[in-house]
């Protein structure tokens, strides 16, 4: 095949305190189609490895477009997001004028937003419909936090969102866009697409029940029900204030009556178990200080093994400005050492740290940065333990790494704590490794990540604990502001 390929990659959170711009996409991943080595880029993308190793085996040649993916904050401007999405449009223009193209795979995310555009991927997704024409082969992958909305269904791609929570799984289900973009493009295959809203929002993670179970399902439902091609489950963003933010549940199937039918049944049991999942599968997300209470409780009962203790709100990943103080704080209050906590997003403080150097002794203003979500600054007298500016964690897709930027360890009343500069969620261990910390040596590690971070610390943590301290992404969603949002909705009504 002719395959273009290009993404516009942004979970928008309406209640973000930071603005998104082009700049954002530059500090990110923004790769335009005229500069060297843009498809060797493109192809390295950890999102894409399953697309690009079947596409590799096939033999199809890649036609590259504007790939472009920012850290989750607030709303673009309209004028940046066009600017943005006319450019990819264009860039698939070029492409067109060159030759025929068999088929376009996008990298989406499924909940951005724009001033004027609460819909970015619908408005995306129609103009490249019809850029291409009713026969051209169109599919994206989707992070499963989307907001399905018709525009995007009615484009007539084939959206694909991967399954798993951490998102470990976009490899597999590339290989399986790809496969039926192939079929689609050979005429071997003719898709419609059957949905329904779920309505309820939360974080479901899937690495355990019962959520693992309905994993299962899905996959099994794609094996067993005929016709049926895939099944996503879209849990929603439920900090995105837009008129179809909810969970649903999408099939694509043959375009068959006997399919059809099949599908809307599969349909209609997978949303009712959704639902029904909803009080036993959200995560049991304690106020701090219950968290801090029960994280002790398990380290008496740890044998040596640290306990880990997510401060969900102020994940980065979300669209937490990641730099807020109030475990730090609570920390100290309690006296607890040997405690790890990392990444607070303060490139100031890793700058003050770094020219100190390592072995200095000073006194350092720690996060509180941003707003009020953040909390306030806490003083410190530290320790430098270690300054980088090469380090990396591993990122979710095997072989990922993503930059941490400067970074700094330091120690004060038996914390260690590591500060960044490049705002991003805590995925792995290599956060702390990476800058002499050894987790696994520690009583208790926390971690600004919301779910992400348990396939790179499940297996040394003795408990996991969630926190809902206070910060943009808090738990009790119904006190956010809300203008747009369909109700009724669970866990609001």
């Amino acid at each position: 095949m002719r395959l273009f390929l290009g993404g516009l990659v942004h979970e928008t959170s309406s209640f973000s305190p930071l603005p998104t711009s082009v700049q954002s996409f530059r500090d990110g991943v923004l790769i335009r189609r005229g500069e060297v080595g843009a498809l060797q880029r493109i192809a390295a993308q950890p999102n894409l490895t399953g697309v690009i190793a079947a596409a590799a085996r096939q033999g199809d040649t890649l036609l590259p477009g504007l790939y472009a993916q920012a850290q989750p904050s607030g709303p673009l401007s309209r004028a940046d997001y066009e600017l943005l999405r006319d450019e990819l449009l264009d860039d698939l223009r070029a492409a067109l004028s060159l030759g025929p193209v068999d088929a376009v795979v996008l990298e989406l995310h499924g909940a951005m937003l724009a001033d004027g555009h609460p819909d970015c991927e619908g408005d995306l997704l129609t103009r490249v419909r019809a850029l291409v024409g009713p026969r051209v082969a169109l599919g994206a992958l989707l992070d499963l936090h989307c907001n399905l909305s018709p525009a995007m269904v009615e484009s007539g791609a084939a959206l694909v969102a991967c399954k798993e929570y951490p998102h470990v799984d976009y490899a597999a289900r590339g290989e399986e866009l790809h496969a039926m973009l192939c079929a689609m493009a050979r005429g071997e295959l003719a898709l419609q697409a059957h949905w329904r809203r779920v309505p309820l929002l939360g974080i479901f993670g899937t690495t355990q029940a019962p959520m693992r179970d309905f994993v299962c399902q899905l996959q099994a439902s794609e094996q067993t029900v005929p016709g049926v091609v895939s099944v996503s489950a879209l849990h929603g963003f439920p900090w995105s204030d837009t008129p179809h933010t909810s969970a649903a549940m999408l099939v694509l199937a043959q375009a068959t009556p006997a399919a059809a039918q099949a599908a809307q049944q599969l349909l209609g049991e997978l949303a009712d178990t959704f639902y029904g999942l909803r009080e036993r599968a959200a995560a049991n997300r304690q106020p701090l200080g219950a968290a801090l209470d029960a994280a002790q409780h398990a380290m008496q009962q740890a044998g040596g093994r640290p306990v880990v203790l997510a401060d969900t709100a102020d994940n980065p990943g979300g669209g937490a400005a990641g730099d807020s103080t109030f475990v730090l704080r609570e920390l100290l209050r309690r006296g607890q050492r040997d405690v790890a906590l990392g990444m607070i997003w303060d490139p100031q403080a890793v700058a003050i740290a770094m020219s100190a150097g390592v072995g200095a002794r000073l006194p350092l203003r720690i996060g509180g940065k941003v707003g009020p979500t953040s909390g306030d600054p806490v003083d410190l007298d530290v320790e430098v333990l270690a300054c980088r500016s090469d380090a990396c964690q591993r990122s979710l897709t095997p072989g990922g790494r993503d930059p941490l930027g400067a970074a700094v360890a330091v120690r004060a009343h038996g914390i260690d704590l590591v500060l960044n500069s490049t705002r991003q969620q805590v995925f792995s261990p290599e956060c702390f490794t990476e800058l002499g910390i050894d987790p696994t040596a520690k009583r208790l590690v926390v971690v600004k990540s919301t779910q992400h971070f348990r396939s790179g610390f499940d297996a040394m943590a003795a408990a996991v604990i969630y926190a809902d301290s206070p910060g943009s992404l808090q738990a009790d969603i119904g006190a956010l502001p809300f203008k747009h949002l369909p109700r009724p909705v669970w866990p609001l009504d």
